[in-house]
């Protein structure tokens, strides 16, 4: 008996080195350091140049603002609202729901302002009685509509086929029809956005499913092209060449009868700011320019607010004017705008956009 209590003594006297060699052994956990996020890139700066709605008296509109009910335009003057005229964002075309968006707005010479709504085009007065209206047919979208004279207006219809479309407002009699051929007849949503006519009576369309603006005469014949990546706008300018908008691309770009590149703005030479897809592109009389910045695509509603939604910048590409109104009041994402204090008459093609 007492040989085998001495025999587990021995052996537990063996094992207790073990026992504390594993507990000494044993590594201690370190905490886990905490994660280093990098700052986030701001996306425009905080105190923006210009004077902000009191810069300029102007007509707004946008496309795409989802997340409010109704889809507004506004006159701002003397940085206030001093005008404001809704659509809805739901409506049912052809027995199914869709969306409406404004992408093309301008105010006329009698105050009324005339608008492309998606599945349409609208003339409304100042006291918002609707003088004019065109409904786009069957699977068609309208995002370009252009005053000429009191008496007519230039509709692009995105469908299949895509037309251009002369209409004369009394009658609602299409005066002129010319087919565009397009790259995708069936996809019709992005085939183009803004087409004008010229002071020459040439047709100027940015095609952005084919990444070309092709200018047409009144037949309908192709008289001139230039490449350039989804041209959302384009507009002849009065110096004889062409600005346009490259949407997604991010640029803005003048050029010239050859086709070579006299002017460009691209999101790098806006360091500071977030630029989306650069839609309306207008040339001031100052020989400054202003670029829409919709923002409404990638961005998270959530972020709107920390972007801007215009900029004026000199012919050397310095920011004078940038425009961050998400409050008080809430433009919105941006698309289109009109100065108002530019002058000429907008039915008359002076202004260059």
């Amino acid at each position: 008996m007492q040989h085998k209590v001495s025999q587990i003594l021995g052996a537990l006297i063996l094992l207790l080195p073990l026992a504390a060699l594993s507990q000494t052994a044993a590594p201690q956990a370190r905490p886990t350091p905490p994660e280093t996020l990098a700052p986030a890139e701001p996306m425009s700066p905080a105190t923006l140049p210009g004077n902000g709605l009191a810069q300029h008296p102007f007509l707004y509109c946008g496309e795409w603002n989802y997340i409010k009910p109704q889809q507004t335009m506004y006159i701002i003057q003397d940085s206030k609202v001093a005008w404001s005229y809704d659509i809805p964002l739901n409506v049912v075309i052809n027995g199914k729901p869709n969306k409406e968006e404004y992408s093309d707005c301008t105010r006329l010479s009698n105050g009324n302002v005339l608008f492309s709504r998606r599945f349409g085009a609208t003339e409304v007065t100042p006291d918002k009685k609707v003088v004019w209206n065109y409904d786009a047919p069957g699977q068609s979208e309208v995002h370009s509509v252009q005053a000429l004279g009191n008496d007519r207006v230039l509709i692009a219809q995105n469908g299949n086929p895509a037309k251009l479309l002369l209409i004369d407002k009394a009658t609602n009699k299409i005066e002129k029809e010319i087919i565009l051929t397009v790259k995708k007849p069936d996809s019709f949503h992005g085939q183009m956005r803004r087409a004008r006519m010229t002071k020459a009576g040439t047709f100027l369309v940015g095609h952005m499913d084919l990444n070309k603006v092709i200018e047409y005469d009144a037949s309908g014949k192709e008289v001139w092209s230039v490449a350039a990546e989804g041209p959302w706008s384009a507009v002849r300018l009065k110096n004889g060449n062409t600005l346009i908008g490259g949407d997604s691309h991010g640029y803005a770009r003048e050029v010239n009868p050859k086709g070579e590149t006299v002017w460009e703005l691209t999101r790098a030479d806006l360091p500071g700011y977030k630029i989306g897809n650069i839609q309306e592109v207008e040339r001031l009389a100052n020989g400054n320019t202003v670029i829409s910045n919709w923002i409404a695509g990638p961005t998270k509603p959530e972020d709107w607010p920390n972007t801007v939604q215009f900029i004026e910048v000199t012919p050397d590409k310095k920011v004078v004017w940038a425009l961050r109104q998400w409050e008080n009041p809430n433009l919105g994402p941006a698309t289109s705008i009109q100065l108002l204090d530019e002058p000429g008459v907008p039915e008359n093609g002076d202004l260059q956009r």
